[in-house]
């Protein structure tokens, strides 16, 4: 069965106060409940914005790997789901479970097929 992510970039959230973030906490995790139910769960999470972010740049004659993110940018990846669904109808079905539960826009890709 093919495989979707679910994800959103950290600046897509917006900002509201801590007791908002708080109020979104038991219906993102229905979400969760309900896609393990469903069979469709493969895993989830939320980045932690305190935590390091490292990157490894294979170009050179080493790999050198270094702090922070490789790429200049305004957004980054705030958490995201993998989901094992038939189709790109339950996985925009399940993409739209996700917004609901956590409150801000999500983005649903299938991955690719591995090579054979």
């Amino acid at each position: 069965m093919p495989e979707y992510l679910v994800y959103f970039n950290q600046q897509w959230v917006g900002d509201h106060p801590e007791e908002w973030f708080l109020s979104r906490v038991a219906p993102s995790m229905a979400v969760v409940e309900e896609m393990k139910a469903a069979g469709v769960y493969v895993f989830a999470g939320g980045l932690d914005e305190g935590a390091k972010a490292y990157s490894a740049d294979p170009t050179g004659d080493e790999v050198v790997v270094t702090d922070g993110p490789y790429v200049e940018t305004k957004e980054h990846l705030g958490g995201f789901a993998v989901i094992s669904v038939p189709d790109d109808e339950a996985a925009k079905y399940w993409a739209g479970k996700v917004a609901v539960g956590c409150g801000w826009p999500q983005e649903v890709r299938r991955f690719g097929r591995p090579p054979a």
